[in-house]
Order: C-alpha cells, then structure tokens, then sequence
C-alpha cells in the first residue's frame, strides 16, 4: 500500500455540503408531498443555502447571496404558478394549490436570506 493517495493536500478536506444538499431535498420531497409544510420550506431553505455554499466553496460564484436569492426567485415563481394555476380548496385530496404556498414560502425565506447576508453579513473590508 502506498502511503501516498496520489491527491494534492488542496484536495485533503471534506465537504460538508452535500450532506445537507441531500438532507435538504429529501426533506423538501417529503414536505410537498405529503403536505407537510414546515418540512417542505424547511428542506427548501435548507437545500437552497447548501446549494449555495457549496458553490461559493467551489469558485463558481464570489459569495453565495446572489445565487440564494435568485434560487429563491425561481421557487417564489414556481409556487405562485402552481398557487395560479390550481386555487385553494379546490383539489380535493391531493390539494396542489397548498404545495405552491409551501414553495413560494420557501423561495420568499430564500430571498430574505439573502438580502440578510447582503446586508449585514457580507464582509464589508475596504478593497
């Protein structure tokens, strides 16, 4: 056995992102489907915040805000499509209406977020 994995020690952590990723979209699955609204926000945020981490971890984007807030966006619209397009009360069982409130609540807590880490938790040091 070698002692030596062949990786750089760039590569030698972890990340722990893609736990949460995973966490978050199994809870956000479970939410909306079964209609169980504080996990679907909750896996929501959850899955939004991570997806945004790890892509400030990567290099893809300089903070993570913008990219929260515009994933935020995106569900906020999608929810108020599925809340036009099939009104409360009207779906009997499996109402689809309740599932676009959970996602635009979702998305709505995403953009809050991210102005939140805009505003006050972006580091502010002179360039």
């Amino acid at each position: 056995m070698e002692e030596q994995t062949g990786l750089s020690d760039q590569y030698r952590k972890a990340s722990p992102w893609p736990l949460f990723i995973a966490l978050g979209l199994a809870l956000a699955e479970v939410g909306v489907f079964l209609n169980i609204v504080p996990f679907a926000v909750g896996g929501l945020v959850l899955l939004v915040g991570s997806l945004g981490g790890i892509m400030s971890e990567s290099g893809y984007v300089a903070t993570p805000w913008p990219f929260i807030g515009l994933l935020g966006i995106v569900f906020a619209v999608i929810g108020i499509v599925l809340l036009v397009l099939y009104p409360l009360g009207g779906g009997g069982a499996f109402d689809i209406g309740f599932r676009g409130v959970a996602i635009a609540v979702g998305g709505v807590l995403c953009m809050a977020g991210s102005l939140v880490g805009r505003l006050f938790l972006q580091d502010r040091s002179p360039v």
